[in-house]
């Protein structure tokens, strides 16, 4: 009996022991708090950008078309080629043209033998009316088909400038400096005014068309001074052009022009940017991509890993004492890809988790593993 009491005794000493033992476990456990990375936001500038496609055309972009029809004669230029104002292109040959102008020309010199005639008459009606040996009535009717004579002269006279106007249209020429597009016609090719033989771009400056939808509109212009659009057109920052293969052209443009309306189709406005192009480089009919800078003023700038997405939403962990707590926050994607410009929900001082954000959960305790701050 003794023995038994004995052995009872020890067993349950011995699940005292280990009952103590995993309690200061456990409590040892609690009290150890995972190491995080801190991160001390501080206000500052952030230079952003938005980056839209645009297509490039030239100053003055100009279809050139005949005036008349005919059969391609001859072609002066070639593709690419560097053109001045008033220099011949194409050459064409209009039989109905050179029908006209030569109609035009028997008819003036038809009707000046007959002014001619008609004045003979009245020189030598004259003297005999004075004389009374004619009557005056027939002397007023030779002055009468005199003067039809010289009306119908100017008449003639004027159908024969438009023919040779017209013929002149048969030599086709530039209407602008510029550069030669494509030629879809050649020698011997039936034309006529709706046949567009090349066209002539003007690359002396360059315009970048882009748009923006309408929300994105209002956001820009409400970050840029001025009251009316012209205003704010005026004050808008220089913008870069970034070309098809990637390289960033050597020279800035401006923003001239915004529509005023926004297309019911597509729910955008269309802006235009000048660039200047005197080394020729940028052509048009080519695309690009339009990148307009913005500078957000007090702002904190912090690393994207910092943050957390719950239903469209991005979030924070900020410290609280020793533990931490979910914080809603409002961004906007700094160039680089890796940052966020925080323009709500924190405050100067404020210290986030700058890593592991995945691991943690609202309310735990963690201890500081390092400090540092935004501009770090």
């Amino acid at each position: 009996m003794d023995l038994l009491k004995f052995t009872i005794g020890v067993i349950m000493l011995m699940v005292m022991m280990i009952s103590c033992g995993n309690n200061n476990q456990t409590a040892n456990h609690e009290t150890t708090a995972q190491e995080y990375p801190v991160m001390v936001v501080k206000k500052q500038d952030a230079n952003m950008q938005s980056v839209y496609p645009a297509t490039i055309r030239g100053q003055e972009d100009i279809e050139i078309k005949p005036r008349v029809d005919g059969y391609i004669d001859a072609i002066y230029v070639d593709e690419g080629s560097v053109v001045r104002a008033g220099q011949a292109l194409f050459k064409i040959n209009s039989p109905s043209s050179e029908q006209a102008l030569t109609s035009a020309r028997a008819a003036v010199n038809s009707e000046m033998a007959r002014v001619n005639t008609a004045k003979v008459d009245v020189e030598r009606y004259r003297p005999l009316a004075e004389k009374g040996i004619v009557s005056e009535v027939q002397l007023q009717t030779y002055e009468n088909a005199y003067k039809t004579a010289q009306a119908v002269l100017e008449q003639a006279e004027a159908t024969l400038k438009n023919a040779q106007a017209t013929m002149s249209w048969t030599t086709v020429t530039s209407p602008v400096d510029g550069v030669v597009g494509s030629i879809p016609y050649r020698k011997g090719s039936l034309v006529n005014s709706s046949s567009t033989l090349t066209s002539i771009a003007n690359t002396g400056s360059v315009y970048a068309y882009f748009s923006l939808n309408e929300r994105k509109l209002m956001d820009f212009l409400d970050g840029v001074e001025g009251t009316t659009q012209y205003e704010k057109i005026k004050n808008m920052p220089p913008v870069t052009l970034i070309l098809s293969d990637g390289s960033i052209y050597e020279d800035r443009g401006r923003i001239e022009t915004i529509t005023g309306t926004v297309d019911i189709t597509t729910g955008s406005a269309n802006f235009r940017a000048e660039f200047p192009n005197k080394s020729g480089k940028l052509r048009s009919g080519t695309s690009g991509k339009i990148v307009i800078p913005k500078t957000l003023s007090e702002v904190f700038v912090i690393p994207q890993h910092a943050t957390f997405n719950q239903q469209d939403k991005v979030l924070v962990y900020k410290m609280e004492g020793d533990s931490i707590k979910q914080h809603l926050i409002s961004v906007q994607s700094m160039p680089n890809g890796l940052d966020y410009a925080v323009t709500k929900g924190l405050s100067d001082g404020d210290k986030i988790v700058s890593d592991g954000v995945a691991t943690l959960r609202n309310g735990m305790k963690i201890a500081v593993k390092r400090e540092l701050t935004a501009s770090n």
